[in-house]
């Protein structure tokens, strides 16, 4: 009778056979589960942008009291491979592109830091710089879905989307946001007509201060009686058209100025500055 061989045990012993089968299949069962079956390995490569709002500035502007400041105070933080700056009208962008799966929490925590140091140093009338993190391949989006009607103005395509789509599209799982491209969110847009103004001595900053006096909210508190409480809202806001055409500017020796006297009034969209098409029909988009 020749040696035993290491299958033989299998053989004599079904009941053994069967148990490592068992563990064989489950552990099998397991890998499925857990192992992820990828064509490149899986590495994080995330970017930091830092966008800056500056109303009234030229690019030159920005990039001088904005940009350059904040890319100093910025290229010293740690993780980061490379600095993209771009500084428009009234806008800065700076986008750091973090090195091979760097930290990027910590990154944005030291880019944090690095950004409120020089906070000081900037203009007072810029706004508080935004600070946000992304992956680097995520900077276009996954999809594009285009809204378009023959009834609704864009105004009213916009307002639909805010209100209906986009909330449903970034509550789904896995969708990490829901933009909306070329939107045009309601606005009342008041265009001042120089040589009116003229004619009544009248001053942008007199409308500016019009506006601002006759257009606001404040809770000024409640008031209470022996079986009623009552909070008490001031509210001066003008809501249509008309009412901000009657709006009063200046008025002086008898002589009342309004604004529909010195502008053209008419519920627009914040800006114009974009426009998106879609086979020439005009799409408001949803990424």
């Amino acid at each position: 009778m020749g040696p035993m061989k290491f299958t033989d045990l299998f053989i004599r012993r079904p009941v053994l056979a069967l148990v490592v089968s068992f563990v064989i299949i489950i552990a099998g069962l397991q890998a499925i589960r857990s192992l992820v079956v990828r064509q490149y390995p899986q590495s994080e490569n995330s970017t930091v942008t830092v966008t800056t709002v500056y109303v009234g500035a030229n690019a030159e502007l920005v990039r001088g009291f904005i940009t350059t400041p904040l890319e100093r105070a910025i290229a010293a933080a740690d993780g980061i491979d490379y600095l993209e700056s771009k500084s428009t009208l009234g806008l800065s962008t700076i986008t750091a592109r973090l090195k091979l799966n760097y930290d990027a929490t910590k990154a944005l925590a030291e880019i944090s830091s690095k950004v409120d140091q020089v906070r000081a140093d900037l203009p007072p009338e810029a706004e508080v710089p935004v600070i946000n993190i992304e992956s680097a391949d995520s900077q276009f989006a996954s999809a594009y879905l285009s809204f378009s009607s023959d009834i609704l103005l864009q105004n009213e395509i916009t307002d639909y989307l805010v209100r209906v789509v986009q909330p449903r599209l970034s509550a789904l799982e896995g969708v990490q946001r829901a933009d909306i491209l070329g939107g045009r969110t309601f606005a009342m847009r008041i265009w001042l007509k120089p040589d009116r103004m003229a004619a009544f001595g009248v001053s942008p900053a007199q409308v500016r201060q019009a506006l601002a006096a006759n257009n606001f909210l404040a809770a000024v508190g409640q008031t209470k009686g022996a079986l009623i409480q009552v909070n008490l809202t001031a509210d001066t806001n003008l809501n249509t058209v008309q009412e901000f055409q009657r709006l009063v500017v200046r008025e002086q020796n008898g002589a009342i100025v309004r604004i529909g006297d010195i502008a053209d009034v008419s519920l627009g969209a914040e800006n114009y500055d974009a426009e998106v098409r879609f086979s020439g029909t005009a799409q408001r988009q949803l990424p």
